[in-house]
């Protein structure tokens, strides 16, 4: 595969507009992405970040030769004490489990190899760090420690709300933190909190205690990306107050250097008319998915929305996204053994250069499956077939082979039954013994086994 030398053109929050990304390093660029509270499995919604993202990794290393890509995990928050001590356990225990869980779904959705972070700081191996960045903030009048917390003093940061660009009475209605009298102001936010003997605590110069959420991610960014960082994603509903406050704390300890150059935030994802979150209780979690549904379809189905509009996720849409890729691997089942080297088509790169527009990709790909299913040389075929794989890589699509694609879910002992029943379906039309020759395809379909006749024979698929 061939890297574009066209320009990438990205969103950035900050601007408002789309503008040609260059990083602070040329040949290495840095992207950190939010990771999860490991403290249940995660829901769909919390994997549109990380697939679309994904895509955006796999071209940053592409265009530019490397990449350092961070996506951290949050494993000490008030939701995983909650866990722990109804369970009884420690938070490590619950922590271990969902964190293995969630690497293990996201490779189920294709995120691996260059799709993955190549970092993933975890918050309990930072704590250090945290100390150390909330010692400066102090130091420099922009925290203050009272009754046992630190807080930091958004009133000592002009540029505070200039992400989220909303006013001062929004701001504070959106804060997670409910006014407490140890705060100054109302809009300060907890960078380290006190910890009572049942809860997981740190020793720190302000007593036992633990982070405020905000500042994990500011100081596992500094520590492995640097204090200045090309890009931030992660979801739409991070942008206030959490990566509001990210910016606050993390340019107010470096001096004022600019903490992230460009935010990418994707939309969320509504199930039945309203946004997926536990907190309404509509989520579809992705542990369970990836066993009812074929994950390649579950990806498809993350992709197939520009990552800054919302997406409606319904069953519908795995049902077509899952149709989608019959129709393409049966196109690569078409081509047979032609001989192809995959070939990223320029035009794929183009769409994905104008701000990750996964949904034109992915109309790119349809658009060369149809060249290749009406293509009639042996050269035509063995081209398309080529860019067809080179599209579908750069997406995490298509990369297994039809037969596999098309025997998803099957035993070997199954897929053996079913030929046996083809085999004496084609006898029987051999025979003119139709009504046997129909009784079989009715057996089949009423079991979800889709049967095509082809030139080159019978064909099957599962539904």
């Amino acid at each position: 595969m061939t890297p574009s030398s066209s320009t990438l053109h990205l969103y950035n929050t900050l601007s408002r507009r789309v503008e040609p990304f260059s990083p602070l390093v040329a040949d290495r660029p840095t992207l950190y992405l939010c990771g999860p509270t490991v403290y249940n499995y995660v829901h769909i919604g919390n994997a549109r970040g990380p697939v679309v993202f994904g895509v955006l990794a796999a071209l940053l290393r592409r265009r530019f030769g490397g990449l350092r890509y961070a996506r951290n995990i949050t494993d000490v928050d008030d939701k995983i004490n909650a866990a722990a001590k109804e369970l009884g356990t420690p938070i490590s225990a619950i922590t271990d489990k969902y964190a293995a869980a969630y690497r293990e779904d996201m490779a189920a959705l294709g995120v691996s190899g260059d799709f993955a972070p190549d970092i993933e700081p975890a918050a309990t191996a930072h704590m250090p760090q945290m100390i150390a960045m909330i010692e400066r903030l102090i130091a420099d009048g922009h925290a203050y420690a009272a009754e046992g917390h630190v807080l930091f003093s958004v009133a000592s940061f002009d540029g505070y709300g200039k992400l989220s660009r909303r006013d001062t009475e929004e701001m504070l209605a959106g804060a997670r933190i409910e006014v407490a009298p140890y705060k100054r102001d109302a809009g300060d936010f907890v960078l380290w909190k006190p910890s009572t003997d049942d809860l997981p605590g740190w020793d720190s110069p302000w007593g036992r205690g633990r982070p405020g959420w905000h500042i994990e991610c500011s100081a596992m960014a500094e520590a492995h990306l640097g204090p200045t960082i090309d890009i931030h994603a992660g979801g739409i509903d991070l942008q206030f107050p959490h990566h509001e406050n990210e910016v606050a704390q993390s340019e107010c300890a470096h001096g004022g250097a600019p903490f992230a150059r460009w935010w990418m935030h994707n939309g969320m994802l509504n199930f039945g008319g309203a946004k997926m979150a536990k907190s309404v209780g509509n989520i579809q979690r992705v542990h369970e998915l990836v066993k009812a549904h074929p994950p390649e379809a579950l990806r498809y189905a993350l992709l197939s929305a520009h990552y800054r509009q919302p997406l409606e996720w319904s069953d519908g849409l795995i049902e077509q996204s899952v149709r989608t890729l019959d129709r393409l691997y049966g196109t690569l089942r078409d081509l047979g053994d032609m001989e192809a080297e995959a070939v990223i088509p320029a035009s794929i790169e183009a769409a994905l250069d104008d701000d990750l527009n996964t949904p034109a990709a992915l109309a790119e790909i349809a658009r060369i499956a149809g060249e290749a299913r009406k293509a009639t040389t042996p050269e035509e075929k063995s081209a398309l077939k080529s860019q067809l794989l080179g599209a579908g890589g750069v997406m995490g699509l298509l990369q297994q082979s039809p037969a596999d694609w098309f025997a998803r879910g099957a035993s070997s002992d199954d897929d053996t039954r079913i030929q046996a029943l083809i085999d004496e379906r084609i006898e029987a039309k051999k025979s003119r013994d139709f009504a046997r020759a129909d009784a079989i395809r009715q057996q089949l379909g009423d079991e979800g086994i889709l049967l095509e006749d082809t030139p080159q024979g019978v064909r099957w698929k599962r539904a």
